[in-house]
């Protein structure tokens, strides 16, 4: 069984906007929603884009990070801090009307850094982002994994949830963190390294013999939670690779697979949103295109919840 992937339209930027004059963003990364905003990260920017959930308008950046990054792919690569994931939290003295987090991947020494952005009444970003440290978040899981490579992260309930993508045989897990405990630590009130909760390795199986790996998810109402996941012919965290296909699937609050289903056609989706109507769970998706000269996607499905299991 397959999910209908819709493509809505393409990120395309305010002319003029990007530091390197681009048009468009091309790998995008994150999504999420806030009232009737989206924002999504790209993995190779120092910026958030915004636009709205209806319309056709081009997105408007909103810095992260001091400095611009080099125009040479190849140089920007070694030299950006790889957000890969964004994730919003919720209202905090600090931050009365929530706040966004984008986090860098862990990936290399250079990927430890995060981005957090207070937000207004109306879902803006408000003010300058400041910068984070993320390894005091990641130290207790660098050992874990033989290459660190968080792709997706966001909150359910009291945890917040980040996403390992694991790579060849390296394994894919979710990792949890008490929630209250990453809040006081973002407000520089709890030193130290962050314990993790709890570490789940989640095997999704494989298409043409690559594994399947995460790349974002988002909580649903109940405490189960979707995510995206490609197959990716590649040997490290660092090249890229043929995206042989794409599923989405969701976990339940255990975070154990209920269902995984094949995206057509195939998209390296690596950012979901999710909305709930009964259910069905409506799902808005981003793209990575894998070329600085094509712009990356919006895009929809949806998920019958209770849905098949996966085939093992």
């Amino acid at each position: 069984m397959t999910l209908p992937y819709q493509e809505t339209r393409k990120l395309a930027l305010e002319p003029g906007s990007h530091p390197r004059g681009l048009s468009f963003l091309s790998a995008a990364s994150g999504l999420v929603r806030v009232r009737d905003k989206l924002y999504v990260i790209a993995d190779d920017e120092h910026h958030l884009g915004a636009f709205g959930v209806d319309g056709e308008e081009p997105l408007k950046l909103v810095r992260l990070l001091d400095g611009d990054l080099p125009a040479s792919a190849k140089k920007r690569k070694a030299r950006k801090p790889d957000f890969e994931s964004l994730l919003l939290l919720p209202a905090s003295d600090e931050s009365p009307e929530g706040s966004l987090l984008a986090l860098g991947s862990g990936s290399r020494p250079n990927r430890f850094v995060g981005a957090l952005a207070s937000l207004d009444a109306r879902g803006d970003v408000s003010g300058p982002a400041r910068p984070v440290d993320l390894k005091p978040l990641y130290a207790d899981i660098f050992e874990r994994f033989a290459e660190l490579n968080i792709e997706g992260a966001f909150v359910t309930g009291e945890s917040l949830v980040l996403l390992q993508r694991g790579t060849g045989a390296g394994e894919s897990a979710a990792i949890r963190y008490d929630l209250a405990e990453v809040m006081a630590w973002l407000a520089g009130r709890r030193p130290g390294a962050l314990p993790a909760c709890s570490v789940r390795s989640v095997d999704l199986g494989v298409a043409d013999g690559i594994a399947f790996a995460f790349t974002d998810g988002a909580a649903l109402a109940d405490g189960s939670w979707a995510f995206s996941a490609v197959a990716e012919d590649r040997d490290d965290s660092y090249d890229d690779g043929p995206c042989v296909a794409a599923a989405i699937g969701v976990c339940g609050s255990d975070d154990v697979v209920r269902s995984l289903e094949l995206l057509e056609p195939t998209r390296k989706v690596e950012g979901i949103e999710a909305r709930v109507v009964g259910t069905t769970a409506f799902l808005t998706l981003v793209t990575d295109a894998d070329d600085p000269d094509h712009a990356a996607e919006l895009g929809t499905t949806r998920v019958e919840l209770g849905g098949p299991m996966p085939s093992r």
